[in-house]
This record gives structure tokens, sequence and C-alpha cells, in this order.
């Protein structure tokens, strides 16, 4: 199940906002190595202070966090314009009112491993099916984002091929790209299809509070 929880909201989800933040400091800092700021445990970076919208993976019970991602409109700061410029060509930017910007991408290492006959982990496909869900209520097109070649293969692997509109460069111990792949009803069949998801995969409560007509 993927709660989503508002930027503005965070100080009604301490306990998740705070394993958020704890999940991203070992899969960022840790294992990745990249160059990001923890403090007290969390990664925490500017773009938390400015309300994206965070899509949390939680376990059965609402009381564990399994992975999260995070979403900003391209239309304004976002991590590939302000953080890894140097991705793109020179004075080509991403910036659409139907392109949202996904960042801090994290999943519990301990959970990564697909169940028999899929391809992508339970919590990684809920997440990859969360932001297409979302992209639809929003009326997306495209979900860009700054992709190490591990998830690229991930999203290959569940069907949603991103298009690669930069070469890979090294970030950390990556070979990282900047990507953008479809939000279509196609694009979350292939997903649920490739992790074995049956329906929505978003909260209903969060998912109405935020997408309300």
């Amino acid at each position: 199940m993927i709660i989503l929880i508002n930027g503005s909201e965070k100080e009604r989800y301490p306990r998740l906002i705070s394993s958020m933040y704890r999940l991203r400091a070992k899969i960022f800092q840790e294992r990745l190595g990249w160059d990001v700021t923890v403090k007290n445990g969390f990664e925490i970076d500017q773009f938390d202070d400015i309300n994206p919208l965070y899509l949390i993976a939680v376990d059965p019970t609402g009381t564990h966090v399994r992975g999260t991602v995070r979403l900003l409109p391209t239309t304004g700061p976002n991590m590939l314009r302000d953080v890894f410029p140097m991705l793109l060509p020179k004075s080509e930017i991403i910036e659409s009112a139907t392109i949202w910007e996904c960042s801090r991408f994290a999943v519990d290492p301990s959970i990564e491993t697909p169940m028999e006959g899929h391809f992508v982990s339970e919590a990684t496909g809920e997440l990859m099916a969360a932001v297409i869900e979302v992209g639809l209520l929003a009326g997306l097109t495209e979900v860009m984002g700054v992709f190490d070649a591990r998830f690229i293969r991930i999203l290959r692997a569940a069907g949603t091929p991103p298009l690669l509109v930069s070469k890979p460069q090294k970030i950390g111990v990556c070979m990282t790209s900047v990507g953008l792949f479809e939000v279509s009803e196609q694009s979350l069949a292939n997903i649920q299809k490739a992790c074995g998801l049956n329906g929505s995969v978003l909260e209903a409560a969060s998912s109405q509070r935020y997408f309300a007509a």
C-alpha cells in the first residue's frame, strides 16, 4: 500500500516521515555513495522544504516503511535542473506542466528480492505503479528522473523502459542518466503484470484527499 503525503502535511505523519528519511540515508549515502547531507541519521535536502509529494510504501499494518519516492513538478525547483544540470547538454532543460520529476526512489534492501515468477520486487513495483497512478490522476504525460544503471534495468524489466536523454555519467559509485518514462494505462498494466499487482496500490484516503475534485 502506498500512502501519499504532501510536504505540507509532514507533521501529521512523524513516524513515517522519520523512517523515510532514515531509509534514504541508508540508500543514498551508505549504499550508493552519493554526496548527500545526513544529519542525525536523516537524509534531507532543500527539495524537502518546498512541499513535494511523497509516495511511501508501507507493510500491510501501515507501520513499517518499505520504500519511498518523491515527486516534484518540473516547472519549479527540481534535482535535475538545480543539482544535476551537467547531465544534460548545455542550455537544455526539461520543463513542462505535464512532466513531473521523481527522485529519492529508495526501497528497503531486505525486501528487494522479487517473488517467484516476477521480475521486480513487490515494494519496488508498488512504488512504480503508484508513480504512474498519480501521474494519471494529475494528467501527466511523462515522469522524469535521474536514474542509475541498475534502476534503468528495473524499469525495463517492469515493461516501462525509459527514454534516455543524456549520456551516462558517474555520480558517486553509479553510472547515471536522465530518463523519461511514459504515464499511461499501458505502462501501469505492464508494471502490474511484471510485479504481480492487482488493482490500485494507493491508499484511498490519502489519494482522495490529495486529488479531490
